[in-house]
Formats: structure tokens, C-alpha cells, sequence
């Protein structure tokens, strides 16, 4: 049988990346024609389109630097169009943590989110897109930062979530080892099931001796988590 010719990449811009961090090196490994530069460093002639993978504080500095010519584009997922004044420019923010040492798979079927100013600006945002291989939604300006607060509950508030559950499991002689394959299945079952129907446990099932019984533990034994675990339990109350 005849195997299936695979689908090429959309044919991008040529793209300079500003910005040598975590998300700046992998944007330029799958983009660029060149290395992530350092601010301050000369863009390649041929660029097409300059995109500025520096901290949000930083981007309407570095954009002002830019010579007229290139299409402009940030990484930021809170950040607005406003950064660029009067220029035509494009936002690509990729919905996924970025490890050190990372390649560019690491965002293959990843969510995001882009916009531009012009029908121009929003194509190109959504042709690199798709050779990163995001799932890239257009977020407009006014839902910017709500859309990256989710991302950062879902992500950042997990990881810290996960060492509270960490430090207690610890009192009872349990590791981060064991405690991840149960997080780890959560997930999925949350991913492909939706909050509901993944959600078990006592609160789930109305176990309420069980569920005082908690309350007293973490009060005895990591009473500075009390107040994160009432909290926690009224919200999967309201989701059980």
C-alpha cells in the first residue's frame, strides 16, 4: 500500500527572534535563520518579521528600537497591540510551560492565542502558528488578560497546588514519586472527561467524617495550608 505523502509545513517569513531565554531559543530553532539574539544585537538584512520574545516590561522599549521595515510580533499572553504605537504588529503566545533545554516539539499541539492589528499581521501570527504547531485561537485585546490568568491557574497554580499536597504527603513518609502518578491520571481524566465527571474523593462521594478528618489533619499537621484547604474544599464542593 502506497504511503500517504505527509503534509509540508506552511511556507513562513523570514524571522529574526529577540529575546535568548527559553522561549526565545526554541522560537528561533524552528523559525529563524539564525540564532535567538540578544537585545541590542543587529538584525539579519533579510528579515521579514521581528519577533520580540523578551519579559512583558520590556517589549515597547525593544519594539522602539526596531527599524522600520519588519513586521513586528510578541510572545506576551497579557500583553496588548498597544506596545507596538502607531506600527503594524502581530501577538503569537504559545499556552505551554517551556523547560530549559527544550526543542521545539515542546509546543507541537500546544493551545495559544494571537491577534494583530491588520488582516496582514493576524495571517502571518496564524501561518507561524502553524508551523510551530499551536492550536493558536485569536484572543482580542480586551479578554487578553483573562485568557492569561487561566493559563496561569491552570499551569502555575497547579505546580504550587502540588507541592502543598507534597509537604503533607511528606509528614506521613510519602514522596513527590508517589504522589505523581495519581496528579498525573487526574489530569487526563480532567482533560478528557471535563471537571465533573474526573472529580472523586470524599467531597465528591459526601464523606463528610472523612472530610473533618482532613480538615483536623492538615490544621495539626500543616496548619499554614489550613486556610488554602477550606478554600479548596468549598470550590469542589460547588463543582460535586
Amino acid at each position: 500500500m502506497r504511503e500517504l505523502d505527509r503534509q509540508s509545513p506552511p511556507e513562513v517569513p523570514v524571522c529574526a527572534v529577540v529575546g535568548a531565554g527559553r522561549l526565545g531559543t526554541v522560537l528561533a530553532a524552528a523559525l529563524s535563520t539564525g540564532p535567538a539574539l540578544k537585545r541590542g544585537e543587529p538584525l539579519p538584512e533579510a528579515a521579514e518579521v521581528v519577533l520580540l520574545a523578551v519579559p512583558d516590561d520590556a517589549i515597547a522599549r525593544v519594539a522602539a528600537t526596531i527599524p522600520a521595515g519588519p513586521l513586528l510580533g510578541h510572545c506576551s499572553g497579557a500583553t496588548g497591540l498597544d506596545v507596538f504605537g502607531d506600527r503594524e504588529g502581530f501577538s503569537l503566545h504559545p499556552l505551554m510551560s517551556v523547560p530549559h533545554g527544550s526543542t521545539p516539539d515542546v509546543l507541537q499541539g500546544a493551545g495559544g492565542a494571537y491577534d494583530g492589528t491588520t488582516e496582514r499581521a493576524r495571517a502571518t501570527a496564524q501561518r507561524l502558528a502553524e508551523r510551530l504547531g499551536i492550536a493558536a485561537t485569536r484572543v482580542k485585546a480586551e479578554d487578553r488578560v483573562a485568557y492569561h490568568a487561566a493559563g496561569a491557574i491552570a499551569a502555575n497554580f497547579l505546580v504550587a497546588l502540588e507541592a502543598a499536597a507534597e509537604r503533607l504527603a511528606a509528614t506521613a513518609g510519602i514522596s513527590r514519586e508517589q504522589l505523581a502518578p495519581l496528579v498525573l491520571a487526574t489530569v487526563e481524566q480532567w482533560a478528557r472527561l471535563g471537571p465533573e465527571r474526573a472529580l472523586t474523593g470524599p467531597i465528591a462521594r459526601g464523606d463528610e467524617g472523612t472530610i473533618a478528618r482532613h480538615r483536623a489533619t492538615v490544621a495539626e499537621r500543616t496548619p499554614e495550608l489550613l486556610p488554602l484547604w477550606t478554600e479548596l474544599a468549598a470550590l469542589t464542593r460547588e463543582l460535586a
